[in-house]
Formats: C-alpha cells, sequence, structure tokens
C-alpha cells in the first residue's frame, strides 16, 4: 500500500508514515534522488481512505503520524483540511501532524489558510532550505530564493506551526564555501526556527549532481574544509532558543544542542576536531 521509495525525516522514525501524494512537486534538485524514479501524483480521497483503512489493522494507537511524500503542503487548503480531519479521526491517538512543505507553497497560501492548516492539526513541518546563497540554491536549481526562504519560514511561524528547516554542509562546494556558510546562517538566523539541522552533502551516483563531480564542475569540500564551514556558520548565526542538531548519519562530528546558548561550546567542540586533524566520517560518494 505504500508507492517506495519511501522517506521520513530522521525524527519521524517512530511515526506512522500516511502516503497522501507519491513523489516531489518540484522534483529539480540537482543533488536529490529521492524522487527522482517517481512521477508527482496526488492520492485520491479513495486511494487515501483505503491506505488508512490497511494501516490502521496494523498501527491503532499511534502518537505520531507523518505526512508523506514530499510536499503535501501543495494541496488545496479545503483538501487538506478535510484530510486532516478524516485522519483525526481515524487515529485520535495522535499527538503529533507533521510533514515536508516546500517554501512557495507556503508562500502561495495566505497567513489565514495557514493558520486555518495548523489550528486543524498540522503541527510540525520540515523545509529543507538546503542553503542561504542564491548563488547555491540557482546553482542546484531549488526554486526558490533566499528572500524566498525567509519569507516562508516567517510564515509558517506566524501561523503557529512548529518549523524545522535544514541546510546541507558542503552543497556549495569550494567554490561558494565560505559563501554558502555566511548566507545560510542569515536565513536561518531571519527565520529563527523551532529546530535547526545540519547535514552533511552525501551525493548519490545517479544524481545531477554526480555529473558535475565527475566532469570536475564541481568540487568537493574535504572533511576539514566541512568542518571549517560548519564552524564559519555557527559563529555567524544569531538565535534564540533554537534546538540544533548536527547528529545525522552524514555528519563527521555529532552536534546537538540549543542556540545562541551553546554556540560557544559547539564552535569549539568543531575546533578541536579541527586541530586533532582527525575527522570521523566516511565517503562523500555513495
Amino acid at each position: 500500500m505504500y508507492s517506495e521509495p519511501l522517506f521520513r525525516p530522521p525524527s519521524e522514525a517512530r511515526s506512522l508514515i500516511i502516503q497522501v501524494t507519491e513523489g516531489c512537486s518540484h522534483n529539480k534538485c540537482r543533488f536529490c534522488y529521492m524522487y527522482k524514479g517517481k512521477q508527482f501524483r496526488l492520492r485520491s480521497e479513495e486511494e487515501i481512505k483505503a491506505h488508512i483503512e490497511w494501516l490502521k489493522s496494523y498501527y491503532r494507537d499511534p502518537e505520531r503520524i507523518f505526512l508523506a511524500d514530499g510536499n503535501v503542503m501543495c494541496l488545496k487548503t479545503e483538501k487538506l483540511i478535510e484530510l486532516l480531519e478524516y485522519i483525526k479521526s481515524q487515529f485520535p491517538s495522535a499527538k503529533r501532524i507533521s510533514s515536508y512543505s516546500g517554501p512557495l507553497d507556503l508562500i502561495r497560501k495566505t497567513d489565514e489558510e495557514l493558520k486555518l492548516i495548523r489550528e486543524t492539526g498540522l503541527e510540525l513541518l520540515y523545509v529543507g532550505v538546503e542553503s542561504g546563497s542564491d548563488n547555491v540554491l540557482s546553482m542546484m536549481q531549488k526554486g526558490a530564493n533566499q528572500q524566498q526562504m525567509i519569507e516562508a519560514g516567517r510564515k509558517a511561524l506566524k501561523a503557529g506551526f512548529k518549523l524545522s528547516c535544514m541546510i546541507i554542509s558542503g552543497l556549495g562546494g569550494t567554490e561558494y564555501m565560505e559563501e554558502h556558510a555566511v548566507e545560510s546562517a542569515k536565513v536561518i538566523s531571519a527565520i529563527n526556527p523551532t529546530y535547526f539541522s545540519l547535514l552533511r552533502l552525501v551525493v548519490e551516483e545517479k544524481s545531477e549532481l554526480s555529473m558535475d563531480i565527475r566532469q570536475g564542475k564541481f568540487h568537493l569540500l574535504t572533511p576539514l574544509q566541512v568542518i571549517d564551514e560548519n564552524i564559519m556558520m555557527l559563529e555567524n548565526m544569531d538565535l534564540k532558543d533554537c534546538i540544533f542538531r548536527a547528529n545525522h548519519v552524514s555528519n563527521y562530528v555529532n552536534q546537538a544542542g540549543t542556540l545562541n546558548r551553546d554556540r560557544d561550546m559547539l564552535v569549539e567542540r568543531l575546533k578541536k576536531f579541527r586541530k586533532s586533524g582527525f575527522v570521523p566520517g566516511g565517503s562523500d560518494m555513495l
């Protein structure tokens, strides 16, 4: 009853996943291969209800629900409201419902629409900002610029959502290393999300970016350069009570804390690894 491959954020590991859409409505990012083998489509009401009935036979009382695939917020507001109400009726035990969201879909919805969606039960949104640099966002064909990322994040928070933003370290390569670090810090600081996660670029062999690497058009950062970039990014951030995580399997150095409160401690830890010259971790290519 799932259209695979199926993805979810690491923090949704124990959540019930309800597949509302298949694929990604944008699906043009050069670094991403998650949904390249899928044609994006919205599942019909009948399909979703059959899917939920199937799930109920396995998961009767989930506390957390994640709506897949790549971007449920592209649904029309009235359809999303109906869906949320139905899910809540079928799983009254659920204490949190979350989903991915593209920045442009947040911008397209009015403040009133977003507030209504939040009040109906969608609590947490995951937005892949990826970079704050317009050059990097354009190069990776993200489909949104720096100002749109900030606008989308602020709109989500204003509507009452909890917001988790992600940046990919190394996404600018050696050419845009400093710009990626500084501008990403600028965007995340301007949004001040509930959660901020920092992952490291790991390139799928079938992605468009992997071809750029083989052709010498894109140069990956070394492990030590990744740490330098992380230090620069953290040093340039100005956040209030933002929960920070860099503990994904892709990260060279696991980090966790609250920004800005723990920023100096986090930076010093990275500098110790940098000074030692030893960085744990694996290959940059899968």
